[in-house]
């Protein structure tokens, strides 16, 4: 089976034979590409199967998901497309690696944690948690898209008080509405812009680490 996206795996350093281990999936920001986000995952790395997963778009000088009709809307069509095509790229790890089913996080920035609250909703109690940094959830993700229950997840959402790009308020927004799905929810702000803080950095691993040890 070949895969459907292109990719960068990091395996833990120090594997047992036989042994499962959680995966994360790693989503970047729009222009960005798959290496970009490693930077931002040192104290993980001994612990997870982490899948950087470069967006399908061209988009200079990098790469994206999906492209933008307007402020806040995705050009639907193209983006239906993005998330089946990370859907089957999960269900293709799951298959090709000796991962822990049971253990999947979604982790992304901007672009990468509109597409990894989105698949939260359409993946739904098959993921374990989601790291959203600075993203929003689409009107027409909501209204609808065919969403799973979610109250079995665990999500860190952040957004920088002072983002000039997406909205602070658009994180609020997304905490909100994963709450009235019952998930739970750890709500994170930080004075700086659109961008990830050594804190925020810090308080997600922090984060994952102890949601992987429930």
């Amino acid at each position: 089976m070949n895969s459907p996206m292109i990719y960068e795996l990091q395996k833990p350093s120090h594997m047992e034979p036989n042994k499962k281990y959680p995966a994360l999936f790693v989503m970047h920001g729009i222009g960005s590409n798959e290496q970009d986000m490693f930077s931002l995952l040192e104290g993980l790395k001994d612990t997870f199967y982490i899948f950087s997963v470069r967006g399908h778009l061209s988009h200079p000088p990098g790469y994206a998901y999906f492209t933008i009709q307007g402020y806040g809307k995705p050009h639907r069509e193209v983006f239906d497309n993005g998330i089946n095509q990370l859907t089957s790229f999960i269900d293709y790890a799951v298959e090709q690696y000796n991962v822990d089913s049971d253990h999947l996080y979604l982790l992304g920035f901007s672009q990468g944690a509109i597409v990894s609250m989105t698949l939260g909703l359409t993946l739904g109690n098959r993921m374990k948690g989601i790291v959203a940094l600075s993203g929003y959830i689409p009107s027409f993700v909501k209204a609808e898209y065919n969403t799973k229950p979610v109250n079995q997840i665990s999500l860190f959402i952040s957004h920088g008080e002072c983002d000039n790009i997406l909205p602070y308020e658009w994180g609020v927004e997304s905490k909100e509405y994963f709450e009235s799905l019952y998930a739970q929810v750890t709500f994170k702000t930080y004075s700086e812009g659109h961008t990830v803080s050594i804190e925020n950095q810090q308080d997600f691993t922090n984060w994952l680490l102890a949601d992987l040890a429930k």
